[in-house]
């Protein structure tokens, strides 16, 4: 239950951000290559003959595909790696659009802006 709970908050982050992340192909992409390695790690990791994680099946649906792999892991994950594109295209948005971030001339590229003064 709470995956779909994080599920849903992720579909919410996407339309309040305004990012139009799910309508990108390359999002999709990414997505399809994180599923990928997430049923070979997780089935390795999870496969019912000899698991090295145990989920207490009151934590669970019980729902498992493929490879023993609990349906739940593939909609934290989603929300995981679908939240965190989300939050990174929002703050590529507003940074651009911040006229503080804005990139300097050719004139100015000797002077070091407040993001890399002191390192």
């Amino acid at each position: 239950m709470l995956a779909v709970v994080a599920v849903v908050i992720t579909v919410a982050l996407e339309r309040w951000s305004g990012t139009r992340v799910f309508a990108r192909l390359q999002f999709w992409l990414a997505m399809a290559i994180v599923f990928a390695f997430q049923m070979v790690v997780d089935g390795w990791l999870t496969k019912l003959t000899s698991p090295i994680v145990i989920y207490n099946p009151e934590h669970h649906l019980g729902l498992r595909w493929p490879w023993d792999v609990p349906v739940e892991d593939y909609l934290f994950g989603f929300a995981m790696v679908a939240g965190a594109i989300i939050l990174w295209e929002r703050a590529k948005r507003s940074r651009r659009t911040d006229p503080e971030h804005q990139p300097t001339t050719a004139l100015d590229h000797d002077e070091e802006d407040r993001w890399t003064q002191g390192r």
